[in-house]
């Protein structure tokens, strides 16, 4: 490397380090949308319809990021939840950013907080992809923290094909000369998972750790 590729690289770091490898991730936005209700914030939530991605679970508005229509990830988190909830995107401001959630399953989630004066009533949500919105107090979950749990992850450099049979190797260990431990499967970290109980139903995963870092934010 010479003195002129040093200044290009000096040019090309990062004013602000962001996620490596990150296109190689499903990316997907959401809303952490506010509404006022009787001198009190209330967190929108929906509940998924049955035949959708991670159909009848409950999450926050929101979904991929089109390049067609989104210039930004703040337009993908309020044109998702008008195409979801109905909300008019004039009647959504968002007020910050959260931290990205980096999720175990391949999937990066960019967080958005906005509020909206919209009236429940007024929603008008999508039903092949919402059964149904429900709304809860911020200080619900001040009141209630998660319930904390774990699961377990391993790296498979291979796995077997369920039509075939046959073994599919995605990381050919032993061609590489990589030390033996990685001819199997690897790692068996334990990764946290939350879960709030609630009348409407379970609020877990992703949206649960959001939730729990929001209300962290609060202290």
């Amino acid at each position: 490397m010479n003195i002129n590729e040093l200044d290009r690289l000096i040019e090309n770091l990062p004013a602000v380090p962001g996620i490596q490898g990150k296109e190689e991730y499903f990316n997907s936005v959401v809303l952490l949308l506010l509404i006022p209700i009787q001198n009190e914030y209330q967190i929108v939530f929906q509940k998924r319809c049955a035949n959708i991605r991670q159909g009848g679970e409950i999450s926050l508005p929101g979904g991929k990021l089109d390049p067609e229509l989104d210039n930004t990830l703040e337009m993908t988190a309020v044109r998702e939840t008008y195409e979801e909830l109905g909300i008019p995107m004039d009647k959504i401001k968002i007020v910050g950013r959260m931290d990205t959630v980096m999720a175990s399953m391949g999937a990066t989630v960019d967080v958005f907080v906005g509020i909206s004066e919209i009236k429940p009533e007024e929603m008008k949500i999508n039903p092949e992809e919402v059964e149904k919105v429900f709304l809860m107090p911020v200080s619900y979950f001040k009141a209630h923290p998660p319930e904390a749990y774990q699961v377990m992850i391993e790296i498979h450099p291979s796995y077997t094909d369920k039509k075939t049979g046959q073994e599919v190797v995605l990381l050919p260990s032993k061609e590489l000369g990589l030390p033996e431990r990685y001819h199997q499967p690897w790692g068996g970290f334990k990764q946290p998972i939350y879960a709030y109980r609630t009348e409407e139903g379970v609020i877990w995963g992703i949206t649960a750790r959001i939730i729990s870092d929001f209300v962290k934010k609060l202290k």
